[in-house]
């Protein structure tokens, strides 16, 4: 039997097979931030190709946390029946389907916005210097987080994913090279995660028991004096008892850097996490072959496989996947003539 064909059940929701379709930002919105009918074929076509599960593109918990002005919304109650459309299609086709909670805070680029950091540093000479935040700041988007939760539920989403990676508020304050706070939130590594900390304490209010929470983060900063695979474990042992249940390992973009990119080039990050901090982790990279994601799981050096690229490219990569590894699984009635 094929490992990456086997269920995993993260409290109460059981995932029928490894593969993930990790977040990836469609800017197919517009200023409102409704889903729209490329969202509901977008993310229902992959779900009828057979992804086992399904994560919804970053979605702003306020106005000032998109990092464009066409990014999918979550701080109104109005966003609720588009982003529950989405989720009610992809379980119909048996995905389970959660949405990723995010801020943009220094990388938002939308020019009307009140941007905001935890430190006035902006990413490169072509972003705004963003003002630092106030405690007060801290709070409110605490709470706006807490509040995306409730509506994710009301959703009927079956998880939902902290974006804490790929410079975005929250690691911009994990990471030192963001963070030059001199308070409660920023220094040692308690403090950096604090942000992190209080929003989970705060989502876990409102979220069910039974629902996973998953935590994606940047494992590598690709910078001396950034945080390391390591350092993410520390920060993730500070943090792992507020309910977070799963992460999602992803590196980069907390600064400009150069990357060395290959098939499979964030796995070793994932291990790393994995290993220090007993959480089970998904992970990913360019990965393209079936081989290669069996290979991971099977070798438990994580417990599933995000396919970004590889799935946009491929709505049916599971459907063939399973065909590469001699693994029968059910194609949709509609395609079977397809599956000899």
């Amino acid at each position: 039997m094929a490992k990456l064909f086997e269920s995993i059940k993260i409290r109460g929701v059981e995932f029928k097979n490894r593969i993930v379709m990790p977040p990836m930002c469609m800017y197919s919105s517009d200023d409102s931030g409704y889903a729209n009918d490329w969202h509901f074929i977008h993310y229902g076509t992959r779900a009828i190709g057979g992804t086992g599960l399904i994560i919804v593109e970053a979605t702003g918990v306020e106005r000032r946390g998109r990092i464009t002005d066409r990014d999918l919304g979550i701080w109104d109650d109005s966003h609720i029946v588009g982003l529950s459309n989405i989720a009610t299609l992809c379980q119909k086709y048996g995905s389970k389907v959660g949405i990723q909670l995010g801020h943009a805070g220094r990388k938002c680029e939308v020019d009307s916005e009140d941007i905001i950091a935890p430190s006035p540093i902006a990413y490169n000479e072509k972003y705004k210097v963003p003002r630092k935040m106030s405690k007060e700041d801290i709070d409110k988007v605490v709470k706006a987080f807490k509040e995306g939760a409730k509506r994710a539920d009301e959703a009927g989403f079956d998880l939902i994913e902290i974006h804490a990676a790929h410079g975005y508020l929250i690691n911009q304050f994990l990471s030192p090279l963001s963070n030059k706070r001199d308070d409660e939130y920023g220094g040692s590594v308690e403090n950096r995660a604090r942000i992190l900390k209080d929003i989970l304490r705060e989502i876990r209010k409102v979220w069910p028991e039974n629902k996973p929470v998953i935590v994606r983060v940047s494992a590598e900063d690709y910078v001396e004096d950034g945080n390391h695979p390591e350092d993410l474990a520390e920060i993730l042992n500070l943090v792992k008892d507020e309910g977070v249940d799963l992460v999602n390992v992803s590196s980069g973009a907390v600064v400009p850097a150069r990357i060395k990119m290959y098939p499979g080039y964030q796995v070793r990050f994932a291990e790393v996490i994995k290993r220090e901090t007993k959480l089970p982790v998904i992970a990913g990279g360019l990965i393209s072959e079936a081989e290669m994601a069996e290979e991971i799981v099977s070798n438990n050096r994580a417990d599933m496989v995000f396919m970004g690229r590889e799935l946009l490219r491929n709505p049916y990569w599971p459907l063939n996947a399973a065909k590469k590894l001699g693994y029968d699984i059910d194609w949709p009635v509609q395609y079977e003539r397809a599956k000899k």
